[in-house]
């Protein structure tokens, strides 16, 4: 497997880990060299050595969520660049050098607008850029294929490792509103192709009812 996979125009899948589960960064390399997410802390040194080998400097990290796997390199990259950092307003931070910024529901972060999914974490986020296609799905969903089931589609995390499954449902219907060809995740395969369509396919389910329970956010 190549550990460096450009997924998109510009943009890397830069593979940290493979056993026992598959930890990414992703990395786009047009205008502000930007690091969405930074793996864990022990993969610190291969994202380094990842970046060394594109031969590009990051000047901006951008963290969907707080989970160990998303924000686990945080103070390595901040000691080897001197990046502008910006994590959700939600998150709960144990880092040496507070964030350049917090972010919200809707805002403009770089290229991207940021969309609060909570469910997974309350602070998940993903991060969508129209005018290219394409999101960063945080853990809002993952491959399909991690589930056992056909790559090229997306489901929800586990649900043992989230929240609340039926807020990280119901909250799915916040990025149906956006249009992207290419939704990137973090565990199984990324979806290359409609991804938009095929997200709101999986939101808008048969016999779907009108209305959620009121003790779902």
């Amino acid at each position: 497997m190549n550990p460096i996979t450009e997924v998109a125009p510009d943009v890397y899948d830069l593979t940290l880990e493979t056993s026992p589960a598959r930890y990414r960064a992703f990395l786009f390399d047009r205008g502000t060299p930007t690091l969405v997410d930074c793996g864990l802390e022990r993969t610190a040194d291969t994202l380094l050595d990842r970046l060394e080998t594109l031969g590009t400097v990051p000047e901006r990290l951008v963290v969907t969520h707080a989970d160990h796997d998303h924000i686990g390199g945080y103070d390595a990259l901040v000691e080897r660049y001197d990046l502008e950092t910006y994590v959700p307003a939600e998150s709960a931070l144990d880092v040496s050098v507070p964030p350049t910024g917090r972010y919200g529901h809707e805002d403009a972060v770089g290229p991207f607008t940021a969309v609060h999914v909570p469910g997974h974490t309350d602070d998940n986020y993903a991060l969508v850029d129209e005018t290219r296609g394409l999101a960063v799905m945080g853990d809002a969903v993952i491959g399909a294929d991690w589930r056992g089931l056909p790559a090229g589609y997306f489901v929800l995390v586990e649900g043992i490792y989230s929240d609340d499954l039926r807020a990280a449902e119901r909250n799915l219907e916040r990025l149906v509103e956006y249009e992207f060809d290419v939704g990137l995740v973090y565990h199984g395969s990324s979806v290359t192709e409609d991804a938009d369509e095929k997200l709101r396919a999986f939101v808008d389910f048969p016999n779907k009812p009108s209305s959620w329970p009121a003790d779902v956010e």
